[in-house]
């Protein structure tokens, strides 16, 4: 199947397919644009960067040897990315280094989620903050040195800055943290679909339990790698986008999108455009479409107002 067949429908109401830049196929597949013209200020709420001049801690999530600033730029320029989030990747632990630097180059354009453990000063929070993160994550997927126990505390002191928490966690581990979750000061936020097995899916207990989180108010989910649990695959990824639709109907405004570019671990590389343009077929509203891809992100990380 042509990649965009399955989706002429859904995207009729957008652009027409245009040329696209160049891109490493070790980062990202395809070379087309997607169809779907990005709103303005649309926002990719989770990405990664990999450069081999800062030296990695942990080999335990699979990562590409380079994706660099400049590399991630290619992407903003293909998809019709105006703002982003850069996640900090498990292969350095807490050495935000590559992170600070990124956002310092990036700008007011960027936003960064950082990792830290107990021993951080309120100083080096409070610098972190000027510089642009707005969270820190705690990764349980796969577990490191990162521990439950430090959430909460940690959590406590960065609530003054407005930051939020982000966590990774597994589809077995996440029932059991609900309890914690619910009583964090700070908002919540869980990576790539709450980690809902498939293809269970919005079938799944799970499912309902992340949904009461969020209808307390402080619980947003990202729709980020419907790769990852998929059992179809592409192009549709049919079993994650019904999820992903069911999310859309069940709770628009607590809903963000990311690319989860390079897509550590996934070999060969998805088709970015192909992603970006599943994203009609999960909102076919524009205007529910321009909430998860703009204003949501401006409420979620401090954004101004788009143009």
């Amino acid at each position: 199947m042509r990649r965009r067949d399955f989706l002429a429908g859904a995207v009729a109401l957008a652009a027409g397919g245009r040329a696209a830049a160049a891109q490493n196929p070790n980062l990202s597949s395809g070379s087309e644009s997607p169809q779907l013209k990005a709103p303005a200020g649309c926002t990719d709420c989770h990405h990664y960067l990999y450069d081999p001049s800062y030296p990695a801690v942990s080999d335990r999530v699979s990562r590409p040897d380079k994706a660099t600033a400049d590399d991630y730029r290619q992407l903003m320029r293909r998809l019709g990315i105006a703002r982003h989030v850069i996640v900090q990747p498990s292969a350095y632990g807490s050495d935000n280094r590559l992170l600070l630097d990124a956002l310092s180059g990036f700008g007011a354009e960027a936003r960064g989620i950082a990792v830290a453990t107990p021993d951080i000063s309120d100083a080096e929070l409070k610098r972190l903050d000027a510089l642009g993160v707005r969270g820190l994550r705690f990764s349980f997927a796969p577990a490191g040195s990162i521990t439950q126990a430090m959430i909460a505390p940690l959590a406590q002191r960065v609530e003054p800055l407005g930051w939020q928490v982000e966590i990774n966690a597994w589809a077995r581990d996440l029932p059991a943290m609900i309890a914690l979750l619910e009583g964090l000061p700070t908002p919540v936020v869980l990576d790539h679909f709450g980690h809902i097995p498939e293809p269970e899916g919005a079938r799944d207990a799970l499912f309902g339990q992340v949904l009461r989180l969020v209808d307390k108010g402080k619980t947003w989910v990202k729709l980020a790698a419907p790769y990852d649990a998929t059992k179809i695959g592409p192009p549709t990824y049919a079993d994650s986008s019904a999820l992903a639709r069911a999310y859309v109907k069940a709770a628009p405004e607590r809903l963000v999108w990311g690319t989860n570019w390079p897509h550590p671990g996934e070999n060969p590389k998805p088709d970015d455009a192909l992603l970006f343009d599943l994203l009609p077929d999960w909102a076919p509203d524009p205007a529910v479409r321009n909430r998860i891809l703009v204003d949501n992100p401006q409420v979620l990380y401090g954004f101004p107002p788009s143009a």
